[in-house]
């Protein structure tokens, strides 16, 4: 832990305040959420928030392989040659997108066929080699853990947001259960590939109206703080 000695005191040293592993776990909930912030991710939360379901799935997978992929590098790091660091990284993530696989298959075939591809892409998704490289690589065990489960909780709660309008207006259910009568007519739209950027940019327009409340908010609270 980083060290600075207190104003005033020779020789005694404080531990610089550094984030907690809660902070670690909320920021990727909201502050730094991967799909509605820093837009990551986007090739399957597009391909599989046609439904609820599938959205969730591949949601819990992903969460899954970030929080263990973090938590074994942040314990390998100190081991790994910074030549091979990348491949190093890439071969842990794929053998837990592996494990995920198998489990979900052996879970429901069903619902791993709905998924196809995309469960094994996601060796590849940007936002897991990211926060590997950018955290897990540089932190201890329960924070890289939390940071993993906080950005993929953030991950699944963008997909099931989708995934949500998407079934509810194209397929009048949700969780396959009927929400409306039989004389609904579906927006057969937001089954469709065009329906997910449609769903995106509405709760990205919803997400950052919050976003720049808040900001509005923190502001003249610092301005209020100020004059007095």
């Amino acid at each position: 832990m980083n060290e600075r000695s207190a104003p005033g005191t020779a020789g005694t040293a404080m531990p610089v305040d550094q984030p907690s592993s809660t902070d670690e776990f909320i920021k990727g909930l909201w502050r730094e959420n991967p799909v509605f912030v820093t837009v990551l991710g986007m090739c399957p939360a597009l391909a599989v928030s046609n439904s609820a379901k599938n959205a969730l799935a591949m949601g819990l997978a992903t969460t899954v392989v970030l929080a263990m992929s973090g938590a074994t590098i942040s314990t390998v790091r100190k081991w790994v040659p910074s030549e091979v660091r990348i491949a190093t990284f890439i071969l842990i993530i794929a053998s837990f997108v592996t494990a995920v696989e198998y489990a979900l298959q052996a879970i429901s075939l069903e619902l791993h066929k709905a998924l196809g591809a995309f469960i094994a892409l996601i060796v590849v998704n940007c936002q897991i080699l990211g926060r590997a490289e950018a955290f897990a690589s540089k932190n201890r065990l329960l924070p890289s853990l939390m940071d993993g489960l906080g950005t993929g909780g953030g991950f699944t709660i963008a997909l099931l947001c989708l995934g949500s309008v998407r079934e509810i207006f194209g397929s009048g259910t949700f969780f396959g259960i009927s929400l409306f009568s039989d004389r609904f007519q579906p927006w057969v739209i937001f089954v469709l590939p065009s329906g997910g950027f449609f769903a995106l940019a509405a709760w990205l327009l919803l997400f950052n109206f919050f976003k720049q409340r808040e900001r509005t908010r923190t502001a003249a609270a610092l301005e209020a703080g100020g004059a007095r």
